[in-house]
């Protein structure tokens, strides 16, 4: 039977629908209302839900879903493979758990870099044997712009620019636009290559609201054949907790 899974983010709520390993349907949300999952529901013959959340108070539609069906909340426990050593697990964001535990699930031999480009930018590593050690939390990329903008008197607010190519800017958008892009590039291929420095393959997972765009900035590299994008990559990481809870 068909299972829904939802991921409520700081920013967006994503929701999907997987049978068996296969994604049959996803949608991104800013607000995610009752009406919409019973949309998900009549379409679907759903038995069963597990929810992801960072947000500390429910959502209004969640009780609507409880009475529905069988609801599993994703949490620290539910590791699915993966041996976390991670030294506070109780305090580790479950969307970067998701992440792992979706690329262990779809690539189960290899080492795995999942780099989460969301509101923040993430970095997980699991090795192939299911070893989970933690990773690094920096500022997204809208969070970089905003906050230039926020913090000083004369900045202003700059958009990015998937089309920008240059080491430097020539006025201040452009200065801007330069030291956000190239920054996060600098930092992608500096963490990546301190996870690649013993020659082992490594698989580079990109997901997140821009995985896009940091493939672009990463499509000239020499770490371009490893890169994999998946940006639903926690939402089948829920749906493989789903499965081994179901076990």
């Amino acid at each position: 039977m068909p299972v829904l899974v939802v991921d409520i983010g700081n920013t967006f709520t994503k929701a999907a629908i997987f049978e068996e390993d296969e994604l049959i349907h996803a949608e991104y949300f800013t607000d995610l209302a009752a009406s919409t999952i019973d949309t998900f529901l009549t379409k679907y013959s759903v038995d069963r839900a597990i929810i992801s959340t960072v947000k500390k108070q429910n959502q209004q539609w969640e009780p609507v879903l409880q009475q529905k069906m069988a609801v599993i909340y994703f949490d620290t426990e539910m590791t699915t493979g993966i041996r976390n050593h991670y030294r506070t697990p109780k305090t580790l964001g479950l969307d970067r758990l998701a992440g792992v535990v979706g690329a262990h699930s779809l690539y189960p031999d290899r080492n795995n870099l999942v780099i989460d480009g969301g509101t923040c930018i993430t970095y997980d590593w699991v090795d192939a044997d299911g070893n989970y050690f933690g990773g690094s939390i920096s500022p997204g990329l809208n969070m970089r712009y905003n906050a230039l903008n926020h913090y000083t008197s004369a900045l202003p607010v700059v958009k990015q620019d998937a089309a920008f190519d240059s080491k430097g800017g020539d006025d201040t958008e452009t200065s801007i636009r330069s030291g956000v892009q190239n920054g996060i590039k600098y930092e992608l291929l500096g963490f990546i290559e301190s996870y690649a420095y013993n020659g082992q393959q490594l698989n580079i997972i990109l997901t997140g609201g821009d995985s896009n765009f940091f493939d672009s900035l990463l499509k000239n590299s020499i770490f371009a054949p490893y890169i994999k994008n998946e940006p639903y990559l926690v939402l089948k990481g829920l749906n493989a907790a789903t499965k081994k809870h179901n076990d």
